[in-house]
């Protein structure tokens, strides 16, 4: 029987980066189907805690799921209620707000002459579209409606999944010797879990306190504000700046610079005080991935499966590294995707063991 040719290492890495292309050209063109697992997944993962809390109060699992999913469903409602209105009426009286904001910067424009500063008034006024933030916001948040258009579908796999999550550890169980190896994977989804339900506490705080501020301020459709704040929390490096950059502006053309510099000052407070206190507090070291590893996987997964997968980017690539760290080939990656490794913190913990 002849050998088989041994592949050499070139080969390889262009085998690897061949499957990779294929896998990643798949995914987006199966991102509508992919974002509705995915989206129901994370979900479910977010139900779990008040799940077990019912589960172990002895509540029977059928109502609890039922309980479970029928309060998703009551703030979903209330969610779509409150800022529904708000949005498309935000989108009504945009035109009125660009022409406003146009107005003040040829306003800009003239006292800068005045003092001696030329600039092309014509040429920045023309390329100048103050609306191009709030259509991108917008092109973000409708991508996440399109998202849960299938609303049945998404409920549906979220009560499947949790039903499963009661009954996989007794499957488990009855494998006895046969059942695979499930470290890993309960790290992962206690990694997992932990960050999406911390996040997800983080940003409805963020929310709640960015609605009220400009609800203060007397900011329009500070619902609208509020929610956009908690949904680009979710968003890692820039979600912030996306979510403050279209209230300024608002604040700007409704009230003026003064109520623009204040509207700047609470999403600074709340972003300091959560993305730098509260936050590294109850997630320790955090999710285990750089700091440019998570700004790539926003990217990476924002092109590959839209607004939704730029939410989704920090777990998604949780799964990439917790994949590579299974495999000793590959491990050499998790490491690179991992945080910076301080050489004295190890040797400190190597002297501890």
């Amino acid at each position: 029987m002849a050998q088989p040719t041994p592949v050499s290492r070139g080969e390889h890495i262009l085998l690897i980066t061949a499957c990779l292309i294929i896998i990643v050209v798949g995914l987006k063109l199966a991102a509508p189907l992919m974002v509705t697992l995915l989206l129901s997944a994370f979900v479910a993962i977010i139900c779990l805690p008040p799940l077990y809390f019912l589960l172990n109060k002895g509540v029977n699992v059928s109502i609890a799921v039922f309980i479970v999913v029928g309060s998703l469903i009551l703030i979903g409602l209330l969610v779509s209620l409150f800022a529904g209105s708000a949005i498309a009426d935000f989108s009504r009286n945009l035109p009125f707000y660009q022409e406003r904001i146009q107005g003040q910067t040829a306003q800009l424009i003239a006292l800068l002459t005045k003092i001696g500063v030329e600039i092309p008034a014509g040429n920045l006024l023309e390329s100048f579209d103050p609306s191009a933030v709030m259509k991108f916001v917008g092109s973000l948040l409708s991508g996440l409606g399109n998202a849960l258009t299938n609303v049945f579908l998404l409920l549906l796999i979220v009560i499947f999944v949790l039903f499963e999550a009661v009954a996989l550890p007794h499957k488990w169980a009855a494998m006895n010797s046969h059942a695979p190896s499930t470290d890993a994977f309960k790290q992962f989804l206690k990694t997992v879990h932990r960050y999406l339900v911390i996040k997800s506490m983080v940003s409805i705080a963020t929310g709640i306190f960015i609605t009220i501020w400009l609800s203060f301020l007397g900011v329009d459709y500070p619902v609208l504000w509020g929610l956009m704040a908690f949904l680009f929390n979710f968003v890692p490096n820039i979600g912030s700046i996306i979510a403050a950059v279209p209230a300024m502006m608002l604040a700007t053309v409704q009230l003026g610079l003064d109520s623009a510099a204040y509207t700047a000052l609470g999403y600074i407070i709340v972003n300091v005080i959560m993305g730098n206190v509260i936050e590294p507090r109850y997630m320790g070291k955090g999710v285990g991935l750089s700091t440019l590893v998570v700004f790539l996987s926003l990217v990476v997964w924002g092109w590959i499966l839209g607004p939704v997968g730029m939410l989704l980017s920090v777990p998604l690539t949780m799964i990439v590294k917790l994949a590579c760290e299974a495999n000793p080939k590959t491990q050499w990656i998790a490491i690179l995707l991992g945080p910076d490794i301080n050489p004295e913190e190890n040797q400190k913990e190597a002297t501890q063991v």
